[in-house]
């Protein structure tokens, strides 16, 4: 019952990330339009600067819980890696209460100022004389804030239950890391070997 909770939350946070991974598609359709018609036909557009950061900014915020369900964030695992899942799962909650939901918490109140403000007066960029609108952007922030919190609550779980278990529980798999690949590949080919001897 847990375990279908914690993958609910995770398949939720891929469900919205691999949503917004449709910004790249746009950036890069968008953008190559602007280097052809500003390079080519030397007719710039107005608005592919402001496409280009509400695009990217929605993206960036939007994967945020997806990128935690996957462990997917910069961390300095030197040291990390090399404990007993109990201490790891330890230090990770303790650093979850001391850090994460204090700054999370932060993002959804103050971002909701921003986009409360934004909305009220539909608010527009004033980068170029398009007037595009941007509040929608700033309406992302508490959404974002939202989504990080509840992928930091599955997260955890996920601690206090390697702190009682001893294993992290298991995450959902969509994409695998090149070096989880070779690792595990090595490992096959060792036992092969030692199968073979």
């Amino acid at each position: 019952m847990l375990q279908t909770f914690l993958l609910g939350i995770d398949r939720f946070s891929m469900a919205v990330g691999h949503a917004f991974a449709w910004c790249i598609v746009i950036l890069a359709v968008g953008t190559s339009y602007e280097v052809f018609v500003r390079y080519v036909l030397n007719d710039p557009t107005a608005w592919a600067f402001d496409m280009s950061y509400i695009l990217y900014g929605g993206l960036f915020l939007m994967s945020g819980a997806y990128a935690l369900s996957r462990n997917a964030h910069v961390r300095g695992d030197v040291l990390y890696r090399l404990w007993p899942v109990r201490v790891q799962g330890t230090v990770e909650l303790i650093l979850y209460f001391i850090f994460f939901f204090p700054g999370v918490t932060s993002l959804i109140i103050a971002g909701y100022g921003y986009a409360h403000d934004s909305f009220g007066y539909l608010e527009v960029s004033v980068n170029s004389p398009v007037g595009v609108p941007i509040w929608q952007l700033k309406a992302l922030i508490p959404l974002a804030g939202i989504m990080l919190f509840i992928q930091g609550v599955a997260q955890v779980i996920r601690c206090i239950l390697a702190i009682r278990d001893g294993e992290w529980p298991a995450k959902l798999h969509d994409v695998e890391e090149l070096e989880d690949v070779i690792a595990e590949e090595h490992k096959q080919h060792d036992a092969q070997k030692g199968e073979a001897a």
